[in-house]
C-alpha cells in the first residue's frame, strides 16, 4: 500500500498497536543515546558497590560474601528493577529521556525485562558489546539481541508530536480498515500539510487514493477527511459516513 510505503521511507518512527487497536508512534533510541545512558548507569552501579565495600570491610569473611552478592545483584538486577518501575527506565535512561517498552508500546513485563538483561552477555560478545552495537546499527528500530528475544524496544519517552495541527476537513471514513502504520502515515502527512507546497501535498495524497472514497477531483481534501476521521473527529455520522 502506498501510504504504508511512505511511512517507512519518510521517517524512522516505530508504529505499535495496543491490544485495543490503538496505533502509537514511538521514536526508537539510537546507539549513541543508549551508550551514554549505559555509562551513567555504570557509574551509579560503581558508586553503590563502593558504598557496600566500605560497609563490608569490618565484617571480614562475611563482608566478602556480601560483596559477591552485591556485585551479582547490581550486575544483573539493577536494570531489571528500574525497568519495572513506572518510568520503565534506569537512572541513566531517565537522564537521557529514554524508556523500555514492549513492542506493543505497553510497559515492559517482568519476564521481558529479565530476558533482555540476561542476554546482555550475548550482546557483549566478543568484547565491549560489539555484537549488540552491530545488531542495533543494522536495524531501523535499533534493537539489540536482548530486545529481539524479549520483544522490547528502547524509545524516547517524550510524546511524538505532529508537525502541526491538522487542516480543517469534513471527517471521512476510509474505504477499508487501515493497518496502524498506514494510519500513522496518513495522520503524519496531514500534520505536515502547512509545510508542504499544495502540489507536493496533492502528489502524496494521490499515492493513498485507494483508501479515500471517490475518484478524481480533490485528492488532498478527501485524504484530509480520512486523517480527521483517524484522529477521532467523527462526531456527526451524517458527515462522516459512519453507521450510527
Amino acid at each position: 500500500m502506498a501510504a504504508e510505503h511512505q511511512a517507512v521511507s519518510l521517517d524512522t518512527l516505530y508504529t505499535a498497536e495496543t491490544p485495543e487497536g490503538i496505533a502509537l508512534s514511538l521514536r526508537p533510541a539510537g546507539a549513541a543515546a543508549r551508550a551514554l545512558a549505559y555509562m551513567v548507569d555504570l557509574g551509579v552501579r560503581f558508586g553503590l558497590f563502593m558504598v557496600v565495600s566500605i560497609a563490608a570491610i569490618p565484617l571480614g569473611g562475611m563482608g566478602q560474601g556480601l560483596l559477591l552478592v552485591s556485585y551479582f545483584l547490581l550486575e544483573w538486577f539493577y536494570p531489571v528493577f528500574f525497568e519495572l518501575t513506572g518510568s520503565g527506565a534506569t537512572p541513566g535512561k531517565r537522564m537521557f529521556g529514554l524508556q523500555v517498552v514492549m513492542d506493543s508500546g505497553l510497559p515492559v513485563t517482568p519476564a521481558a525485562a529479565l530476558t533482555r538483561n540476561l542476554l546482555r552477555a550475548a550482546d557483549f560478545f566478543p568484547f565491549l558489546y560489539a555484537s549488540g552495537l552491530l545488531t542495533m546499527l543494522l536495524r531501523r528500530d535499533f534493537k539489540r539481541m536482548g530486545d529481539l528475544a524479549a520483544g522490547t524496544l528502547v524509545v524516547y519517552a517524550d510524546t511524538v508530536a505532529l508537525h502541526g495541527q491538522l487542516p480543517d476537513a469534513a471527517a471521512t471514513a476510509p474505504t477499508r480498515a487501515l493497518a496502524p502504520r498506514e494510519q500513522a502515515a496518513i495522520v503524519a502527512w496531514a500534520g505536515r500539510a502547512k509545510r508542504l507546497t499544495p502540489a507536493r501535498l496533492d502528489e502524496l495524497a494521490q499515492l493513498a487514493r485507494s483508501v479515500t472514497p471517490g475518484q478524481g477531483g480533490d485528492a488532498t481534501g478527501r485524504l484530509l477527511g480520512v486523517a480527521q476521521w483517524l484522529v477521532g473527529n467523527r462526531h456527526d455520522p451524517r458527515r462522516t459516513g459512519e453507521r450510527p
